[in-house]
């Protein structure tokens, strides 16, 4: 694969089949930026081609997971003021650029390796709906969450009201999108958002463990598994549910600046 500017991909010499990636912006908090879902997806469409990778471990470098979408003024870890209205005199290409979050959670999504989360640290909006699209969830002891969209006058999108209501339920899922409130790792596990909590120390050796459970089964039957139980959960709650978020995004943009 060719190195990317906000990822590193490793593929481990000890466990072949193995693919590590580190979400790369610890400056940043490894915020999603434009860059970085443009390197996702791509790095998704060589996963797609690859037969020698069977699974993939995605994790942050430094102290966060991810702080989320790249607001360009963050400083702390939380989002502190809403994002800049990008509304521009070309329509269609607004759209687009409002569609980039759908389009990089679903190629993560569309993987067809199994793909575990080892999620360290802060993890923030556009974060936890990449880390949604992920087969398995492991996180540190001191990881933690946050949904603040709405608080930003924004509503969550990149189809991720559909895969949350899967994993967590529909009160849940209202509940932490429109309170807005950070909840830890240990609360995420009990709501059956994460499979497991472990100590800081231990959390890319038991994702590493986990692949290697994972990678001494037989293949087709991992990959046969893994496209059958998406194919289900598709049918309880329908991503498709969800088309318009780019609409509402920019709708939403619109009206919050017109009220200023």
């Amino acid at each position: 694969m060719p190195p990317m500017e906000t990822l590193l991909i490793e593929r481990d010499a000890g466990l072949p089949g193995l693919v590590t990636v580190t979400l790369n912006r610890p400056d940043k908090l490894n915020a999603i930026s434009g860059r970085m879902h443009r390197d996702i997806i791509a790095l998704s469409r060589e996963l797609e081609d690859d037969a020698s990778a069977r699974v993939v471990i995605f994790t942050g470098s430094g102290r966060a997971f991810s702080a989320g979408a790249d607001l360009g003024n963050r400083t702390k870890g939380a989002p502190d003021s809403a994002p800049p209205v990008q509304v521009t005199s070309d329509p269609l290409a607004d759209r687009l650029a409002s569609h980039l979050g759908n389009r990089s959670s679903d190629a993560i999504e569309k993987v067809p390796q199994v793909t575990i989360a080892a999620i360290n640290g802060l993890t923030i909006g556009g974060a936890v709906v990449w880390v949604s699209c992920m087969d398995i969830r492991l996180a540190a002891e001191s990881a933690w969450f946050s949904i603040p969209e709405v608080a930003l006058d924004i509503p969550l999108t990149w189809n991720a009201l559909p895969r949350l209501v899967r994993e967590i339920g529909p009160a849940r899922t209202k509940e932490l999108v429109m309170a807005c409130d950070r909840f830890s790792a240990e609360e995420a596990l009990r709501w059956g958002f994460l499979n497991h909590v472990v100590p800081d120390a231990d959390l890319l050796p038991r994702a590493r463990a986990l692949a290697a459970n994972l990678l001494a089964k037989d293949p087709v039957a991992i990959a046969q598994t893994k496209t059958t139980v998406n194919a289900l959960a598709n049918l309880m709650v329908p991503a498709e549910a969800t088309h318009a978020d780019p609409d509402y995004l920019i709708l939403a943009r619109l009206l919050r600046d017109q009220s200023r």
